[in-house]
């Protein structure tokens, strides 16, 4: 689909709008939102059904004395009118019930076009192409030469269009198109009868980019998967090691990047921490008046940014028509900012941070991270390594878990070494870090010059969206924290 091709959707968006406007609502917005999906998957060296849809159809919200309402539909016909006729007969229903009205943030009225760069058109990639390039993988790894095992092999490669053409009563226009690619593994091993799953890349992530698929060459599978089977080998056949005492560590960016997506990102949520989904997902150990709190050390910095280029979470402008731009959530250990929509941003008397975004037609905009990351610092690791006499890298994971503040949580590594007298030694067998948020910002004291990112799927909602995010960092180094095994 292009931009001439969206287009033809235009009198019906603002038929919706004219007709919303007949009942003198104090806000509307109607969304085209198309997702085509096309995922090969290959199962020890087995092609499987392929999976492709494409889903297509207009959401509507409506803000009508004071209350907010969403309904979708993919019909396009004369029972538009009959569906915002029945969403204004729940507005009037739901008012005996509102705790306070709903209001939205003041923004500026766009008339843009935007999309990722995409060289090769996703449209014109075929299904045997992408499970040829599987059946390569999984040669890289069948022929991997170790006295380990790999008997079950499950590879996915994931190419998705989103497009979208949005308005409102307020005289916003946008158009966009975001095409993205993605590769993920799940691998099980055999030690000596001892059975373990991991994954490629490690902590069932992805490799993922926006554009088109010319962003496969960048993954450099061939290289990247005999790398990583080394890696996994080594990993899975160390030993533990038990800690008496609090040692100093360094986390590396896979970890560091799902500390910042799920300790910060998740209860920098303004609505988490209004109570919008504690029945579902959780709560914040924030509360609103959170502004200008000391969190961590003045080496935390984390950042959400929606623009930057061939992510995963890149977007323009989000789903309420705001301009979006990069959102500085923590600074030298304070907090500047939370991940705003319309609604919360007006509670707070400030702008949109342009946070809120939908995944599919019949689900509502709802505030989401985009591409959550700890900020490079100016180390290399070397330099991080150098002063630590014993201590723990733990390079990436295979578990983690979290509560539902926010607060406490736990990360079993994968890749792990020792650190003895300033240098990497041996490695270690699945390092148990598990601690509070606040004592892991409090305890960062230096960061390296490296900005590593990891594709994944963040889930939030109720009904489930699943939205395409990064989660990145460098390597960080923490003091005095207390190191666990699994053993």
């Amino acid at each position: 689909m292009t931009a001439n091709s969206l287009l033809k959707y235009e009198d019906l968006l603002y038929s919706i709008i004219n007709e919303a406007q007949k009942y003198n609502v104090e806000y509307a917005e109607a969304r085209f939102h198309s997702t085509q999906h096309l995922a090969a998957i290959l199962q020890n060296g087995e092609s499987k059904p392929t999976i492709s849809y494409e889903k297509q159809g207009v959401g509507i919200r409506m803000i009508y004395d004071g209350v907010m309402v969403f309904a979708s539909t993919n019909m396009f016909d004369n029972s538009l009118n009959a569906l915002i006729e029945k969403s204004i007969s729940r507005a009037k229903s739901s008012k005996k019930i509102l705790k306070s009205p709903v209001e939205f943030s003041s923004e500026k009225s766009v008339n843009k076009e935007w999309s990722a760069s995409e060289k090769e058109n996703l449209k014109n990639v075929h299904i045997a192409e992408m499970i040829s390039i599987l059946k390569d993988v999984d040669g890289y790894i069948t022929s991997f030469n170790s006295d380990i095992s790999l008997p079950n092999r499950t590879l996915g490669l994931d190419n998705s269009i989103e497009e979208k053409f949005y308005v409102n009563t307020e005289g916003t226009h946008i158009l966009s198109r975001v095409p993205r690619v993605s590769f993920h593994s799940i691998i099980t091993a055999n030690h000596n009868g001892q059975l373990s799953a991991f994954s490629i890349p490690a902590g069932y992530a992805g490799l993922g980019r926006s554009g088109g698929w010319e962003k496969i060459k960048s993954f450099d599978l061939s290289s990247y998967i005999p790398e990583q089977l080394v890696i996994a080998s080594n990993s899975i056949k160390s030993k533990s090691e038990k800690f008496d005492e609090d040692i100093d560590i360094i986390v590396g960016p896979d970890i560091a990047g799902l500390v910042a997506h799920e300790s910060c990102g998740h209860p920098f949520e303004a609505d988490r921490i209004l109570g919008r989904e504690a029945a579902q997902a959780g709560e914040s150990y924030l509360d609103f008046d959170c502004y200008g709190t000391k969190i961590g050390s003045e080496e935390v910095f984390v950042s959400d940014d929606p623009t930057i280029p061939e992510s995963m979470g890149f977007y323009l402008f989000d789903d309420e028509g705001v301009e979006s731009r990069k959102r500085e959530l923590i600074k030298g250990g304070v907090i500047t900012d939370l991940l705003h929509n319309r609604e919360t941003s007006f509670k707070m008397n400030i702008r949109s941070n342009a946070a809120s975004r939908s995944v599919e037609f019949d689900k509502e905009p709802i505030i989401r991270m985009s591409n959550t990351f700890i900020e490079p610092g100016d180390y290399d690791i070397t330099e991080l390594l150098s002063d630590i006499k014993k201590g723990v890298y733990i390079k990436n994971f295979m578990e983690w878990n979290i509560d539902d503040r926010r607060e406490n949580q736990r990360y079993v590594g994968f890749e792990a070494y020792l650190i003895k007298n300033g240098e990497l030694d041996i490695n270690v067998k699945s390092p148990v870090l598990e601690l509070t948020s606040k004592k892991f910002w409090s305890s960062v004291d230096a960061r390296s010059k490296n900005l590593d990112f990891k594709a994944a799927n963040c889930g939030k909602g109720e009904p489930m969206q699943g939205a395409p995010v990064w989660t990145g960092a460098p390597d960080v180094r923490l003091r005095n924290i207390r190191i666990g095994n699994r053993s």
